[in-house]
């Protein structure tokens, strides 16, 4: 299959769902809660339409798995991976730290990914084996080394009535300890791609769905990232925690990580 394809129209789409969330960015007059803070608004759903529209005019028969809508038919070799727009809550809050999100998975594997931030005009892609690009220049992680002397990243899940609370402030409580700093910027596929750029040594987030990883870690580990979930083992989409370093510091960063969830 033609990868390079693959990603124009990818590109595409994501640049037309982001003209739309620019199009309500400050002016979102509806609002509605899918859980106890998880939002969505009409920019979501707008946007998602008109990235599915520009897929399915290109490729009519393949799966489509998005955040709003769920999974729709086609088939399931070749499948796409939509978060319309990652980072809602900052887009309701009039904050610009947002994302549209879109991968491309052949027989199950991610070998597509393109993440857009409307506002900067940033787009960050990747083909497997080929690498990773922001704007169209090849990207790769920091070389920062030890952790004291990295900036890290991380998230907190959206329906904290099901999180083990003592384990994830562990988790937090060691890794501030132990680095140069953490942010907390909400948008994890933003936050993985930052990784890939060298802005951010390390990312660790759990309790994620699909479409919020699945481009953003393609990225990352095209960009030389190590990605694993707190196991040390392969990520893939399907797992709820994920670890993404710059490599140096993931050893340092599984033993900060290592708490037993007790859900």
């Amino acid at each position: 299959m033609d990868l390079k394809h693959v990603k124009r129209v990818g590109m595409a789409a994501a640049y037309k769902g982001g003209e739309i969330l620019r199009s309500y960015f400050g002016k979102i007059f509806e609002i509605r809660k899918k859980g106890a803070i998880d939002l969505v608004t009409e920019a979501d759903i707008r946007s998602e339409k008109q990235i599915i529209k520009t897929i399915r005019g290109a490729f009519p028969d393949h799966a489509i798995l998005a955040e709003e809508s769920g999974l729709s038919e086609g088939t399931i070799q070749h499948q796409w991976i939509i978060d319309p727009l990652d980072g809602t809550t900052n887009f309701a809050h009039g904050l610009s730290f947002f994302a549209v999100s879109i991968a491309f998975a052949l027989d199950g594997n991610v070998v597509v990914g393109i993440v857009l931030c409307p506002v900067t005009g940033e787009i960050f892609t990747a083909i497997a084996d080929k690498g990773a690009d922001l704007n169209g220049r090849p990207i790769s992680v920091s070389a920062s080394f030890p952790l004291s002397e990295s900036l890290l990243v991380t998230g907190f899940p959206y329906d904290l009535k099901k999180m083990h609370i003592p384990s994830l402030l562990t988790r937090f409580a060691n890794c501030l300890k132990a680095a140069q700093g953490i942010r907390r910027f909400g948008s994890a596929a933003l936050d993985l791609c930052l990784v890939a750029c060298g802005r951010f040594d390390g990312f660790w987030e759990q309790h994620l769905n699909p479409w919020d990883t699945a481009a953003g870690a393609l990225i990352a580990k095209e960009a030389g990232a190590m990605v694993t979930d707190f196991s040390d083992k392969p990520f893939t989409v399907d797992k709820k925690e994920i670890l993404a370093t710059n490599g140096k510091i993931h050893k340092e960063m599984l033993l900060l990580l290592e708490i037993k969830d007790t859900e």
